[in-house]
């Protein structure tokens, strides 16, 4: 691979890797750290350039070093801390605000309680915004898992924050 083709990827996947990473551990500083060692793991591994195969390769890669930096129950907990949630109008109602924290408090408590497997797959659908295909092809599993992951997910989610709708 030359340096060119090498540079192409990072600019292009390194985000993704490091917000895949991110999904799963909730420390934007680990998310990071992952996705650099990643990428020079494989720059040293001199892999031929193929964009769809250097993708999954570097998922792959990442899904690995993480599993071997962290245990699940440490992901949830720091996720938990980690999510920041923003209020659009600035002119809300405190007896609204006390609502939206409490709602808030909720769907942290809900997104610790899903299991790796189902937030990553949420977290990709829902903030970035991915198809349930892409998700399948990014972490590399079939399109029924991603759809059992999202639908435990989302009854989870259901659950917890008693919707009935």
């Amino acid at each position: 691979m030359t340096k060119s083709e090498f540079k192409k990827l990072f600019d292009e996947q390194f985000d993704r890797i490091r917000n895949y990473i991110y999904y799963r551990s909730g420390d934007k500083d680990l998310a990071t750290d992952i996705a650099q060692d990643v990428f020079m793991k494989f720059w040293e591994k001199d892999f031929d350039y193929d964009p769809k195969k250097n993708v999954g390769l570097l998922y792959k890669l990442a899904a690995n070093e993480f599993i071997s930096k962290y245990r699940h129950e440490k992901v949830a907990e720091n996720y938990k801390n980690t999510v920041q949630f923003k209020l659009n109008d600035e002119a809300i109602k405190p007896d609204e605000l006390i609502e939206y924290e409490q709602l808030k408090d909720e769907y942290e408590k809900a997104l610790a309680e899903m299991t790796e497997k189902q937030r990553t797959v949420f977290l990709l659908s829902r903030h970035e915004g991915c198809k349930q295909t892409e998700i399948a092809e990014r972490l590399g599993i079939s399109l029924k898992a991603v759809e059992k992951r999202m639908r435990n997910a989302l009854g989870l989610l259901r659950l917890r924050l008693n919707y009935n709708g």
